[in-house]
């Protein structure tokens, strides 16, 4: 009986921890390996960019037009979808202006 109470444990443990970070490197390898030039991707640092080409270790990101950054792939977090807006980016109704009302 007393062996079995650290048997649960190591099991709990498997359960809530080890698996699920199994699960998100196995995803991120995944992400990574089906990277493709034209995908709008976020960095780990935040960054949103195009990926304007790709190498075995190094994606380069177009920022900004003319603005292109190296990264490693392994930065790259995550995709954005095409009909969602990017992270962080404000959802001004077209046609509005810094200006205050006058």
């Amino acid at each position: 009986m007393q062996a079995l109470f650290p048997l649960i444990f190591l099991a709990l443990m498997w359960f809530l921890l080890v698996r699920p970070q199994k699960e998100r490197v196995r995803r991120q390898q995944q992400l990574v390996a089906s990277l493709e030039v034209g995908d709008e991707v976020v960095t780990a640092g935040g960054i949103v960019g195009r990926i304007v080409s790709l190498d075995d270790d190094e994606a380069h990101i177009e920022v900004s037009p003319g603005v292109v950054m190296r990264f490693l792939r392994l930065a790259v977090n995550a995709r954005v979808a095409e009909d969602e807006p990017a992270p962080g980016a404000l959802g001004r109704p077209e046609g509005a202006d810094d200006r205050g009302a006058e």
